[in-house]
């Protein structure tokens, strides 16, 4: 009972309102209409003039006597009912470009066409849409986000079709032709329509021959706005803070996103460039986020190898934080983006018939200092490995840096935020850099610095002795590799000598103790009586030859030899160079 008293309150407004409209209260109703709950008391006669397909449910109906009619399928529910019974009354309201798809739609349901009775409600729409509706690039908009929830007879009427035609060719003419500002206000009309029909939109654009940033320009303004919280604006910054998405808005915002990277152009280059890399990263960390499928992610990564010599440090840490800044992604796909970028320079340089060993085109020398610039930023993350910094840093050719000095700069970076890496860990991560290619300030640098391995302060120690050796003036690099065969025998040679070096300031101690036994009372003992050489000369003067400090604050040719005093001969030491 309390349910059909509820059920009654709900829809006597229906009635309440069908009452103040019928044309004369003296004339009985003799059928209701029911449209969902709502329950419309009117006149068979009336409706029957104007619509065919409620004459034909009156006539097709099994009861002698037709009381009660259901139309709760007609498109635009009993508010869009209502105004086609006032039509069919003759009572006037108000069609604007908000209810006029519907109006049309329910024409259609209903067969309320000129056809059927002239100048009928369908006719009454059409002449709306052409006069008024569809004039402009708001009015056609708005039409078409009201289709939303006609289909599918609104597609089947072609309402969607001519309101796509003339939202396009508008968009395009104010893309080439601004009349007002700012020149984008374009975009915005757009993006708020349902993602099919802006597929639509932009599939007639481009049969259009609209420019790429023409496209770029719609496609990037709806994406912000569709997927707010992932894709903020056209910096490629998003909110702060961790952000929290429940299951269903997750599973509706990867299809949108499926969507939106489908849209974007793959022919050329040119087209992919149209759209700003940081704006493809934003893409890529949201697929990242949502758990897109890898088809999804590997076209982003695709578009972004493309064109990543104008990418910035900026554009790759994207890719590389969550939303709330504080840990790092998996980098694998950074990892596949600059390999696709240096497989696409290889394809490149076998084309033109050159060898890609030889020389780095321009496009890799700036890719190769912004991954460097990249990799001291990451550098400080206390859980990147070193397998994964080295990962990024092998990725790129020898060639494509000529000097490491951006990829040295990066290396002690992750040392300092790696302190307890052992002796053979820091080598393997100094493993990456070529000591013989940094600059003369970095080598200054490095020769002083005390968290690089003993094995690559060595080299830099001897670089400029090497070039001094080679004759060479301007500080130009000699070849690499007969370079690193020559620093690798002169660290062993090193090695030895310094050996050598302690022992004979043992020695030298050990004859100054010995002078001071045998003449008393003196400070110092000269030996000025030139005998016959003895070997310890003889291995002096060969020092002296050898030693790659000599003339230096470390050499010891000065050292005078004993003449009175008989030394045991010290073991045999080679001086081989191999």
């Amino acid at each position: 009972m309390a349910a059909h008293t509820k059920n009654t309150h709900r829809v006597s407004p229906a009635m309440e309102r069908t009452g103040q409209w019928i044309f004369s209260q003296d004339i009985p109703t003799d059928i209701i209409v029911q449209v969902g709950e709502a329950k419309f008391p009117l006149h068979k006669f009336i409706l029957v003039a104007k619509s065919n397909y409620i004459r034909r449910l009156i006539l097709e109906s099994k009861e002698s006597d037709t009381t009660r009619i259901d139309l709760s399928n007609i498109p635009g529910g009993a508010e869009i009912f209502e105004k086609a019974a006032k039509f069919c009354y003759g009572v006037n309201f108000e069609i604007t470009v908000h209810n006029v798809a519907a109006l049309r739609c329910a024409a259609e349901y209903l067969e309320m066409t000129d056809e059927y009775c002239d100048g009928n409600l369908a006719g009454r729409t059409d002449d709306f849409l052409i006069q008024v509706a569809l004039t402009s690039l708001s009015g056609a908009v708005v039409v078409l986000k009201s289709c939303e929830d006609l289909l599918p007879i609104a597609e089947q009427i072609n309402i969607v079709q001519r309101c796509v035609e003339l939202a396009s060719a508008k968009a395009c003419n104010e893309a080439n032709f601004p009349s007002r500002s700012p020149p984008n206000w374009w975009t915005e009309e757009l993006s708020i329509v349902d993602i099919t029909f802006f597929e639509k939109i932009i599939a007639s654009m481009k049969t259009r021959g609209a420019k790429p940033l023409t496209m770029a320009s719609a496609i990037i303004t709806y994406t912000e706005r569709a997927l707010p919280d992932l894709v903020r604006d056209h910096s490629g910054n998003s909110i702060k803070g961790t952000i929290s998405i429940d299951s269903t808005t997750r599973v509706h915002q990867r299809d949108l996103l499926d969507s939106i990277v489908a849209l974007l152009p793959v022919e050329n280059q040119r087209a992919i460039a149209s759209f700003p890399i940081n704006f493809l990263s934003c893409l890529l960390r949201a697929a990242i986020f949502l758990e897109n499928d890898d088809v999804c992610k590997k076209q982003l990564e695709k578009r972004i190898s493309a064109i990543l010599e104008h990418v910035t440090v900026d554009d790759l840490l994207v890719l590389s934080y969550t939303f709330d800044g504080e840990r790092l992604f998996d980098l694998e796909s950074v990892r596949r983006i600059i390999s696709g970028f240096v497989e696409k320079e290889k394809s490149v340089s076998v084309f033109n018939g050159g060898d890609f060993r030889d020389v780095a085109s321009t496009a890799m020398l700036r890719v190769a200092k912004t991954v460097d610039a990249y990799l001291g930023e990451i550098a400080t993350i206390p859980e990147l490995s070193i397998s994964k910094f080295n990962g990024i840093a092998n990725l790129l050719p020898k060639n494509a840096r000529k000097v490491d000095d951006d990829l040295y700069r990066a290396i002690d970076i992750y040392l300092k935020a790696h302190p307890n890496l052992d002796e053979i860990e820091r080598e393997k991560v100094c493993s990456v850099m070529d000591a013989l290619k940094l600059s003369y300030e970095a080598r200054v640098h490095a020769s002083q610095n005390k968290r690089l391995p003993v094995q690559i302060v060595l080299h830099t120690l001897y670089f400029d002795q090497l070039q001094v050796r080679s004759d060479t003036n301007d500080r130009t690099t000699p070849d690499a590799l007969s370079m690193r065969s020559q620093v690798q025998a002169d660290v062993s040679l090193a090695k030895e000598n310094e050996a050598l070096r302690t022992e004979l300031l043992q020695m030298k101690a050990y004859i100054s103790d010995i002078q001071t036994k045998n003449h008393p009372g003196s400070t110092s003992t000269r030996i000025s009586n030139p005998k016959k050489p003895t070997f310890f000369s003889s291995v002096s003067k060969k020092l002296g030859k050898l030693n790659p400090f000599k003339h230096g604050s470390k050499d010891t040719s000065h050292i005078e030899e004993g003449n009175e005093v008989d030394l045991t001969k010290p073991r045999r030491r080679r001086f081989s160079i191999s």
